[in-house]
């Protein structure tokens, strides 16, 4: 194929494929599209028709001969490939930093990602959380106001500039949002700035335009 293609699962729900999407966006690299719904009968065969030697997931990023299937590896895909300037931050302190915690993103937050998973068209009013819940979610805080403290001179961003670190988070800010979560002065002016995204408005537009529900 002479163009990337980035197979997606549904915009209204896939958090990872929102990663994957906003990291080629970030990185200025031109690609089409194939959602694909989750959760049906099918689902994994159809993905695995794109490519057969990657395991049933989304996102997966495919060109000619490469083949990438884990969102980390198609955000630091992206970085490499950028043309839009560095995608991570320059100093190699902050680099180091930036790379820890989009790691432990990838990795970490199980019970936010659990129980509250990403829902774009949901948007309920507060309830108090399961403590497990709120524990990840005054870890992120705490990530978020470090990082805004230190680097708020660069920019709105995580670390000033636009980087990785802002492409693996969005759909934290998502999350928060849907459950109406209180955040600190300081998270909700980081919150507002990637809500803010042009790339994150066109995939939720085009969220809202998909036809597919999924009971939660």
């Amino acid at each position: 194929m002479s163009d990337f293609l980035l197979v997606l699962g549904n915009k209204r729900y896939s958090s990872w494929s929102l990663r994957g999407y906003l990291a080629l966006k970030f990185a200025g690299i031109d690609f089409k599209e194939e959602v694909i719904p989750l959760f049906e009968e099918g689902t994994h065969a159809k993905i695995q028709s794109f490519a057969s030697d990657a395991p049933p997931r989304v996102p997966l990023l495919l060109k000619d001969n490469l083949v990438v299937w884990d969102t980390l590896s198609i955000m630091e895909y992206a970085a490499e490939n950028s043309n839009t300037g560095s995608l991570w931050p320059e100093d190699s302190a902050a680099r180091a930093y930036a790379r820890s915690v989009v790691a432990e993103m990838h990795a970490g937050f199980v019970a936010l990602r659990s129980h509250i998973p990403m829902n774009l068209s949901r948007d309920d009013a507060y309830q108090p959380l399961l403590e497990d819940v709120q524990a990840d979610i005054d870890r992120i805080f705490f990530i978020w106001e470090n990082c805004r403290r230190q680097y708020a001179s660069g920019g709105p961003y995580l670390f000033g500039r636009l980087s990785m670190a802002d492409a693996a988070f969005a759909p934290v800010v998502s999350r928060l949002k849907s459950r109406s979560v209180p955040v600190t002065e300081i998270c909700e002016e980081y919150c507002k700035a990637v809500w803010d995204l042009p790339a994150f408005a066109e995939w939720r537009e085009a969220a809202a335009r998909e036809p597919w529900i999924i009971d939660q």
